[in-house]
C-alpha cells in the first residue's frame, strides 16, 4: 500500500498516490543489501586510465574516454582559459543571449570535420538526437530505427509526431520489408548508431544508404561512439565507409572521445538553419558552457593532428578481443574498442562485476531491459592511453574470476 498523501489522509483510501511506484520499487535496495549494487559509484579521483573509489585505485575499462583526452594538459588549459575569458556559463539559450563566438567557431570546425555544409551544437548529446529527430519527423512522417539504437534516438522518436517502427538489428531484409509498406506520400527517416554501444559492432552504412535512396528515405547516423575512434581523421563510421557526403544527418556527442559535454548535428545548411529555429531542446535549454566548448575545440584538433592516438586505441582493442576469445569468453559480434563479455543472466552478471571490482577492475554490468535477459554482459571499453601492463592486469582478473565462476575452462 502506498503512503498517505500529506494533508489528505481522509481521502487517501480513494485517491491513488502518484508516489506509489516509488515506494513499491525495491530492486535497488535488494541489490544494495546483497552488496551487488553497481550504480552511482562515486569516483574520488580520476587519473585517465585509473580512478580512485573508496580510497582504492583501480583500472578503468568502463569509460568512453576513448582518446584519453580528459587529462591532456592542452585540453585542461583550454578549459581554464575559456573560463577566465567568458565566465563559467552563458546563463541563456543559444537562441537569445547564449551564443558565443567559440560556439560558432566549433560549429564551423565540426562541419568541416564531418564533411557537411553546417553544424549545430546542443548542450548534451541526448538533446541533440531528441531535438533533431523530434523536429524533423512530423505528423505524417515515419522514422525507422534499429532495435539496438541508443535511448536518445528512441526518445527523439517518442517526442516526434510521426510513427516509429523498429527493425531487427542490422537486418537489411527486415528494414526493406518495412520500407516497402510505407506509403510514398509519407516522409521517412532511417536512424542508426554508427557503432552500437552495447554490442561494439558497426552499422552497414553503404547498404543502408542504398535502401534509403531506393525508397526515398533520409538517413541519420549517430556517431557518439565512433567520433574520434574510426575513420581516416576520426570523423566516424561515415568517414570509415566513405559515405559522409551521402548521409543526410550526422549526430554525435562530446562526452566520449571529445572529453567534455554537449552534442552536435551536421547536415545541409538549410536543414541546420531549420533546426536552429525549431528544435525545442536547443531553444529552451541553456547553451554549452564556455569551458566545455573550448575543451571540445582542443580535443577535436588533437584528434585530427595525432592519428597515433587512434592507432594505439585499436591496438589495445584488438589485443583485448584476441585475448578474451583465447581465454574462451563470448564477446559476441564486437569489432571495435567496445568489447562486451557476455555472461548470461543478471544475478551472475552482477556477481561477476562485483568480484572484478574487488579485484581492482572497473567495468559496467549491462542487464535487461538494455539487453535480452539471457545475454546480460560486462561491457568493457578501451582508451588509447591504456598500457599493456594495465591490459594484462585486466585479462588476468577476468581469467581468475571467469574460472572461479565456471564461465571459462
Amino acid at each position: 500500500m502506498s503512503q498517505a498523501i500529506p494533508g489528505n489522509q481522509a481521502a487517501s483510501a480513494q485517491i491513488t498516490d502518484l508516489f506509489r511506484k516509488a515506494f513499491a520499487f525495491t530492486k535497488a535496495d535488494e541489490a544494495r543489501h546483497a552488496g551487488l549494487y553497481p550504480y552511482f559509484r562515486a569516483i574520488q579521483e580520476s587519473h585517465d586510465t585509473e580512478v580512485v573509489i573508496d580510497g582504492k585505485r583501480i583500472i578503468m575499462v568502463g569509460s568512453n574516454n576513448y582518446m584519453g583526452l580528459t587529462h591532456d594538459p592542452r585540453v585542461l588549459k583550454a578549459a581554464e582559459d575559456a573560463g577566465r575569458r567568458y565566465g563559467t556559463g552563458c546563463t541563456g539559450s543559444r537562441f537569445l543571449n547564449g551564443t558565443l563566438d567559440i560556439h560558432e567557431e566549433l560549429e564551423r570546425e565540426l562541419a568541416d570535420f564531418c564533411g557537411k555544409e553546417a553544424a549545430l551544437v546542443f548542450s548534451t548529446g541526448y538533446q541533440t538526437n531528441l531535438g533533431t529527430i523530434a523536429t524533423m519527423v512530423g505528423r505524417n512522417d515515419v522514422v525507422l530505427i534499429d532495435k539496438l539504437d541508443h535511448a536518445s534516438i528512441v526518445d527523439g522518436c517518442f517526442q516526434s509526431l510521426g510513427d516509429t517502427i523498429r527493425f531487427k538489428h542490422n537486418d537489411l531484409q527486415d528494414l526493406e520489408r518495412i520500407l516497402q509498406g510505407v506509403e510514398p506520400r509519407r516522409g521517412r527517416l532511417i536512424a542508426v548508431d554508427g557503432i552500437f554501444s552495447m554490442e561494439g559492432d558497426l552499422a552497414p552504412l553503404p547498404q543502408l544508404l542504398e535502401l534509403a535512396r531506393q525508397y526515398g528515405a533520409r538517413l541519420l547516423v549517430d556517431e557518439a561512439h565512433s567520433t574520434g575512434v574510426i575513420g581516416k581523421t576520426g570523423a566516424g563510421t561515415c568517414e570509415h565507409f566513405g559515405v559522409s557526403a551521402e548521409v543526410d544527418l550526422i549526430t554525435g556527442t562530446f562526452s566520449k572521445s571529445l572529453a567534455s559535454i554537449g552534442g552536435y548535428v551536421a547536415a545541409d545548411a538549410k536543414v541546420i538553419d531549420y533546426l536552429k529555429h525549431h528544435a525545442r531542446p536547443l531553444i529552451f535549454s541553456a547553451s554549452m558552457p564556455p569551458y566545455a566548448v573550448a575543451t571540445v575545440l582542443a580535443a577535436l584538433r588533437i584528434i585530427r593532428d595525432e592519428p597515433e592516438r587512434r592507432e594505439n586505441l585499436w591496438k589495445n582493442a584488438r589485443y583485448m578481443m584476441d585475448n578474451f576469445r583465447r581465454l574462451g569468453f563470448d564477446i559476441g559480434v564486437a569489432e571495435t574498442p567496445i568489447v562486451p563479455v557476455i555472461i548470461g543472466e543478471s544475478s551472475q552478471t552482477f556477481m561477476f562485476w562485483k568480484t572484478l571490482f574487488d579485484e581492482g577492475v572497473f567495468t559496467n554490468p549491462v542487464v535487461s531491459p538494455a539487453v535480452p535477459e539471457n545475454s546480460c554482459r560486462i561491457r568493457t571499453s578501451y582508451i588509447a592511453t591504456h598500457t599493456r601492463e594495465q591490459l594484462d592486469f585486466v585479462l588476468e582478473k577476468f581469467e581468475k574470476v571467469g574460472r572461479a565462476m565456471g564461465l571459462i575452462p
